[in-house]
């Protein structure tokens, strides 16, 4: 347990930058124009950890660990460091950004290099961590839970240390148990464990029978198994069609063994090493990047879409901020919403209508939007504007627009005429697109003729619908909005219209017009009319969005609208929730994307595809799913505070896709054992549509009196399973990779007769 082990870990032993963070520093950490204090910041030992100390001499200590560190930004980046201090401080200036609803930790350095050291530091220890495998996590995880159990600090542990720290591994374990593994471990019979024996306790532990087993099996009781072994094992359980050049690689990338590596052989270690990394995953690697046709018209992918962008919490009383949109765009979100308001000295804000949010600046919002937007994905980004502007605030509205998104922002069609359908999002890579109202035909305004500005109807949208609450007695239908030329002519692809009917649509509606559609008219549409809503959807796009009564910002269900192929489904991406992990389960393959390309069944007109009514065609690929259970390994405490609280797990298998094909199955729970539970619990699934079916894996911790609590979930298209034995990953509610935890799984994919 020395203290550089981490150090080593990470590739930073004797970097100067990780020196720098474990001596530490004062800061000035700012809250308000009235609040800035004095804090100590300084990296602990265990590289993973950060120490936050006042200079009150009975003001508790905070600490928080790298792993909720959502980003480090350098200058004047956030809402607080523009408002509190002075833009000749910029580059003292910088702020640690959370994941989650916790809040920003704004700070200010002595000088402009000490900033700069507490960034690049800082970055540097992070990239270091994300970078770490599995099994490189789980080690540091472990060590540093032993460093905790270790109170005294003298690198040793006493049997009374060791049973701490099984609970800090989330293991409960009777004391026979605890002593049998700690006399075993004490070769030196000095009633502690260190160097070796502490080495050999850790081999114990985390010793995988499950593993064992498979290991056995293909390497026929030898040592090590062989290239051809290993070949066997990924043809015949794995089902990888591979010859033995990649056996070979296989060994050459994950065997720890030198020597077994020069004779192509594999140990059990080595094995465990490829469960442990991208080879091994639930997840087929070659879906990683963009893998996808991306010149298809825009309107055949599904858009991974926010709602209410602006808002951190609820949508009645909670936080408008830039922030939001930042979040939301880092995590590949490609439509975001804007609810626009006339607000002081002529500057448009953002909120939520009608309600008590509080507002943000339009113009603080498009430079965070053009700063952040292609960071994560490099494909079109769509402005969807709530316009509730006066004509004067519009024009400044469009005034913002175009000075700071600049080329980026599409103000005319593609190429040198109309063309009578979308392009892809190749050709739209790297642009702004404007949703919103538009005074002319896209054609008029191609050829430059001017229009005045003129009442136009106002699209249904949320603010609407809670102004309706209160005043029932009003008609919407009457209301009107003045538009003006400067803002309607940058709407090109993305022009609101009201949806009537769907044969009025086929008559009337422009392949770049496109309606909004409550969520409730939505599911009802794609319920009752669903080969209608499918072919509508094939040359024209549709933006689904949350019933105004969701005041908590909760989220209704995206797969059946997207099994009707409706592109943006606008969730509130701010509310960890079930639907959310859909979502981003649904765009975790083609790079992160964002955008998604629909099954061709949802983009050929000669399809006859009803979801709710299937008929035989080339949607029909019927499939028996074989999933096992196996382990778990490493499941995050609940109770951090509560050392004897320990997670009592079970796993549920979640399918979800059309009607038919949902279904969800569960094992049985594990008393006291988060560190390393064993179900060994096999599912059978028959999945009729799975190029619309998501896979979902959740882990709880059981409870007899009330409902069981969120351990971690992970999300996955059917079709970018893999088959065999794999490792799935564990993210948090809010998404975030869990970086030891894992479940251990079997999977086998099979034609239905």
């Amino acid at each position: 347990m020395e203290s550089n082990g981490n150090h080593s870990k990470l590739g930073l032993e004797g970097d100067m930058d990780l020196q720098f963070l474990l001596r530490g520093g004062d800061l000035l950490k700012v809250k308000s124009d009235s609040w800035k204090k004095t804090r100590f910041l300084q990296l602990k030992e265990d590289c993973k950890t950060v120490w936050q100390q006042s200079n009150k001499k009975f003001k508790n200590q905070k600490i928080f660990s790298l792993e909720d560190i959502s980003s480090v930004r350098q200058g004047r980046q956030t809402e607080g460091l523009k408002k509190y201090t002075e833009p000749s401080m910029e580059d003292r200036c910088f702020s640690i950004v959370f994941t989650g609803r916790r809040k920003n930790l704004d700070l200010i350095a002595s000088s402009k290099d000490e900033a700069k050291q507490w960034v690049r530091g800082l970055e540097k220890v992070i990239g270091s961590m994300r970078n770490l495998n599995r099994q490189q996590n789980s080690e540091h995880w472990i060590y540093t839970c032993m460093r905790k159990a270790d109170k005294n600090g003298d690198n040793k542990m006493t049997l009374k240390e060791v049973k701490k720290f099984m609970q800090q591994i989330n293991l409960e374990v009777d004391d026979n148990y605890a002593e049998m593994l700690f006399v075993k471990c004490d070769t030196s019979k000095s009633n502690t464990l260190e160097g070796s024996e502490i080495k050999k306790f850790y081999d114990l532990l985390t010793h995988r029978e499950e593993v064992d087993v498979i290991f056995k099996k293909y390497g026929h009781y030898k040592e090590q198994m062989s290239a051809e072994d290993l070949l066997d094992f990924l043809q015949q359980e794995q089902r990888e069609p591979v010859g033995l050049e990649y056996a070979h690689k296989i060994i050459e990338k994950y065997e720890v063994d030198e020597t077994a590596k020069k004779m192509k052989q594999m140990t059990q270690d080595g094995f465990v090493m490829y469960f442990n990394h991208e080879d091994g995953s639930i997840f087929n690697s070659a879906h990683k990047d963009v893998y996808q046709d991306m010149r298809q018209p825009f309107n055949h992918y599904f858009i991974s879409s926010s709602h209410n962008t602006y808002l951190m919490e609820d949508q009645l009383k909670g936080p408008s901020s830039t922030e939001a949109y930042i979040k939301a765009l880092l995590k590949g979100c490609r439509c975001v919403e804007l609810d626009c308001w006339d607000g002081a000295n002529g500057e448009p804000v953002i909120y939520h209508g009608y309600t008590l949010t509080s507002k943000v600046l339009f113009k603080d919002v498009i430079k965070a939007i053009k700063e952040y937007s292609f960071k994560t994905s490099k494909y079109p980004v769509i402005l969807s504007l709530e316009n509730h502007c006066s004509v004067e605030q519009q024009k400044t509205m469009a005034h913002h627009l175009t000075s700071i998104l600049g080329s980026a922002l599409l103000t005319q069609p593609l190429g040198n005429h109309i063309e009578s359908t979308f392009p892809g999002p190749e050709e739209l890579m790297g642009r702004f697109l404007i949703k919103g109202k538009r005074l002319n035909k896209l054609a008029a305004g191609f050829n430059n003729n001017s229009t005045e500005d003129v009442d136009n109807v106002s699209e249904e949208d949320e603010s609407a619908e809670v102004k309706e609450n209160e005043e029932k007695s009003k008609s919407q239908k009457s209301k009107k909005i003045r538009l003006a030329k400067e803002l309607s002519d940058l709407v090109i692809y993305c022009k609101s219209v009201h949806f009537s009917s769907f044969d009025h649509s086929k008559e009337n509606q422009a392949f770049y017009e496109m309606a909004s559609f409550k969520e409730g008219k939505a599911v009802n549409l794609a319920e009752n009319s669903a080969t209608e809503y499918i072919h509508h959807n094939m040359d024209k796009l549709s933006r689904i969005y949350p019933a105004g009564s969701r005041t908590d910002s909760s989220n209704y269900n995206p797969v059946p609208l997207w099994n009707a192929g409706c592109q943006i489904v606008a969730l509130n991406f701010q509310t960890p929730c079930r639907e959310m992990d859909l979502n981003q389960g649904c765009f975790l393959p083609n790079g992160k994307c964002g955008y998604k390309l629909k099954p061709e069944f949802l983009r050929n007109p000669t399809s006859q595809f009803n979801p709710a009514n299937l008929t035989v065609g080339p949607w029909l690929q019927k499939k028996n799913l074989h999933i096992m259970v196996i382990s778990a390994q490493q499941l995050p405490k609940l109770n951090k505070d509560k050392l004897s609280s320990i997670v009592d797990p079970l796993v549920k298998v979640e399918i979800c896709g059309i009607k038919v094909d949902n279904a969800i199955q569960q094992t049985n729970h594990i008393d006291n054992n988060g560190f390393n539970p064993m179900w060994n619990s096999k599912f059978k699934f028959l999945v009729y549509v799975p190029e619309l079916a998501l896979v979902r894996f959740l882990v709880e911790d059981y409870d007899a009196s009330s409902h069981n609590d969120f351990v971690g979930q992970y999300t996955i298209p059917f079709n970018s399973m893999q088959n065999g034995y794999r490792h799935v990953p564990l993210l948090t509610k809010r998404g975030d990779l869990i970086p030891s935890a894992a479940l251990f799984v079997h999977i086998m994919i099979l034609d239905a007769v």
